[in-house]
C-alpha cells in the first residue's frame, strides 16, 4: 500500500465509489420505487436469493419439510440484488433495512413479517419445534453458536470477501486484516468441532443450518475462490462436518432455491411446490418479471 487515506472532516457519499456493489449500496434507507410484492398460495412467503444469508432460510425450510412438516411449505420468490429490487416499497414494508432474506409468515389472523436470517430460524423452529431444544442448556449451546454466526459472518463476507474478490482495489492491509479474522473464526470452528459431530454436539440444530452456508461452503470452495488462499484443507474437522451437511438432501435442494448463478442444474430460480425441483421448466429458471 502506497497511498494514505486522509479522512475529510464530515464524510459525503461518493456514488462513483465503483466496486461490484456500487450501483445498489447507498447511506440513506426507504424505498427508491413502488414495488408490490407477489404472493403465492403457501403459508410462508420467502423473499429472497441464494447468498448465505438466503440459504439458510431455504435450506430450514427444507429440513422442516424432510422431518414431515407439512405446514413449512412455501413460496420463494426472487430477489434481484443487483437491480435493487430490496429497495422496492413492498420489500421495504417487510424489512426496512432492505436485505434478504425476509418472510412473510401468514399462519395466524394477522401476516407477521419476520427478516434477518437469524430471527427467522428462531421464529420457524419454536414455530415447528424443530431443529431447537425448547429449553435447557442445549438450547443455550444452539443459541450461542447461532448469535456466533450472526455476529462473525460480517467479518467474513463484508470484510475478507469484500476486499479480497469485490473491492475495486486490492490492498494488502485490509485482505490481511480479514483473512487473519477470518482464519481465527475457522480455528474457533474447527477446535469445536474435533469432539462434535455437529457445532452444539450430538444434535443437528438451526446453528448449523447458520454457520454451514458461510463457512462450510468456504471451506468447501465455494466463496470467494478463496479455498487454496486460506488453506480450508488444514481445518480437517471443519471439512468433515461441512461435506457431512452438504450430503443432506434437504441441504441440496435449499442451495438451489433462488439460485441464479452456478450451473444450470444448481438452479431453482423461484420454489412454488417441492415438485419444482423434478420439474424445471423455463418458466421456474427465468420467472417472467
Amino acid at each position: 500500500m502506497t497511498d494514505t487515506y486522509t479522512p475529510p472532516k464530515v464524510w459525503t457519499w461518493d456514488t462513483e465509489n465503483g466496486g461490484q456493489f456500487s450501483s445498489t449500496n447507498r447511506p440513506i434507507a426507504g424505498p427508491t420505487h413502488d414495488k408490490a410484492l407477489p404472493e403465492g398460495k403457501h403459508p410462508f412467503q420467502l423473499y429472497s436469493l441464494a447468498t448465505p444469508n438466503g440459504v439458510k432460510a431455504t435450506v430450514m425450510f427444507e429440513e422442516l419439510l424432510a422431518a414431515g412438516h407439512s405446514g413449512a411449505e412455501y413460496d420463494a420468490w426472487l430477489i434481484k440484488i443487483g437491480d435493487g429490487d430490496q429497495f422496492g416499497s413492498g420489500f421495504v414494508d417487510i424489512n426496512p433495512n432492505s436485505k434478504i432474506p425476509a418472510l412473510v409468515d401468514r399462519t395466524g389472523p394477522e401476516s407477521l413479517r419476520v427478516f434477518e436470517s437469524g430471527s427467522i430460524l428462531v421464529h420457524l423452529a419454536e414455530k415447528f419445534g424443530a431443529f431447537l431444544a425448547p429449553a435447557g442448556p442445549q438450547r443455550t449451546e444452539t443459541m450461542n453458536w447461532l448469535f456466533w454466526q450472526m455476529g462473525s459472518a460480517p467479518y467474513l463476507g463484508g470484510g475478507f470477501g469484500h476486499f479480497f474478490a469485490y473491492a475495486p482495489e486490492k490492498w494488502q492491509y485490509p485482505i490481511d486484516r480479514f483473512a487473519m479474522e477470518t482464519k481465527r473464526q475457522l480455528d474457533v470452528l474447527n477446535r469445536e468441532l474435533a469432539n462434535r459431530e455437529f457445532i452444539t454436539g450430538e444434535d443437528y440444530t438451526i446453528a448449523d443450518i447458520a454457520i454451514w452456508p458461510w463457512y462450510g461452503q468456504l471451506v468447501l470452495g465455494r466463496l470467494y475462490n478463496a479455498a487454496e488462499f486460506l488453506d480450508v484443507e488444514s481445518y480437517e474437522h471443519v471439512m468433515r462436518w461441512a461435506k457431512a451437511i452438504d450430503a443432506r438432501p434437504a441441504v441440496q435442494r435449499g442451495r438451489m432455491v433462488n439460485r441464479v448463478f452456478g450451473e444450470p442444474e444448481t438452479q431453482l430460480h423461484e420454489r412454488h411446490d417441492a415438485s419444482d425441483f423434478e420439474t424445471r421448466t423455463q418458466d421456474k429458471l427465468d420467472p417472467a418479471e
